[in-house]
């Protein structure tokens, strides 16, 4: 060091070691997320005929064909998303208030977290044995139509998604909490509404808008149960991808696509400031 006690000329500040091991997540981030993304927002504004850029395109978002797959979509992953959360808030509560070393409560933590990835064409084939032509429930097939029937396959990987997304937050209440509620003279419903619930609401809507985004980008599932209409988006970005008669519009897909990354970052946005907000108490 010179006598000035200035910093020797090319002694930069070191990257921490600890950085080192998020770099191959950040080239994994760049790879699969960060460059689709930038793919699609390229296809989304390029000019059809000839080079450059143009906005004329994403005019198809609000066209009355588009509107009907993202109502459509919306619609489902919203019904799928509160049903899932209600039904899963309520099994998860249940998991929680058995003993936390037990073997239950190990087989459904483990059995949510397997069946929370259960979906695609095994899922739908499951449902079509059981409620198809060939299916025990054959008489009843008729109400497993879009968009009830494919709602309620949905909510076979909703429900074990939000008990384990929604867990940690019950276990986080303290049960020195409900004691003093009891020492100050409360009751347990006046616990659940001045504590619980309060405390417990971030994370509920947060999961809820989790299991929204997780409903919205399901493809697997309502293609494998019926591919011959188009009823969500992402069924109409893979019409559009094949489809012979695409000429008139070869960005379609990818302005579609682009309709779902806006609506999930919305989405995900909100899932992440209430989570913020659920980490304070949580700590």
């Amino acid at each position: 060091m010179s006598a000035s006690g200035a910093r020797p000329v090319g002694a930069g500040r070191r990257i921490p070691l600890a950085w080192a091991g998020v770099i191959p997540f950040l080239g994994y981030l760049g790879v699969f997320l960060l460059l689709p993304t930038g793919i699609v927002l390229w296809g989304a504004i390029r000019a059809q005929h000839g080079p450059g850029l143009t906005l004329s395109g994403l005019k198809l978002l609000v066209s009355p064909t588009v509107r009907f797959y993202f109502v459509n979509s919306i619609e489902l992953s919203g019904i799928t998303a509160v049903m899932g959360a209600l039904l899963g808030a309520i099994l998860a509560y249940a998991i929680a208030t058995g003993n936390p070393d037990g073997l239950i409560r190990r087989v459904y933590i483990a059995g949510s977290g397997v069946l929370a990835q259960f979906g695609g064409v095994t899922l739908a084939f499951a449902f079509l044995a059981t409620v198809g032509p060939a299916g025990i429930l054959m008489h009843a097939s008729w109400y497993f139509d879009y968009p009830q029937g494919i709602g309620l396959i949905y909510l076979y990987f909703q429900i074990p998604l939000m008990v384990v997304v929604f867990l940690p937050a019950i276990d986080g209440l303290k049960i020195q909490w409900r004691e003093a509620t009891a020492n100050l003279g409360g009751s347990t419903w006046q616990y659940w509404r001045h504590v619980g619930v309060p405390l417990l609401r971030p994370a509920f809507f947060g999961a809820t808008l989790l299991l929204f985004a997780n409903a919205l980008s399901a493809f697997a599932t309502i293609q494998a149960w019926d591919n011959q209409i188009a009823y969500v988006v992402p069924q109409q970005i893979n019409t559009s991808i094949i489809s012979e008669v695409g000429l008139a519009s070869p960005n379609e897909p990818q302005i579609l696509a682009l309709g779902m990354i806006i609506l999930v970052a919305v989405v995900m946005t909100g899932y992440a400031l209430l989570q913020r907000r659920t980490a304070r108490w949580l700590r």
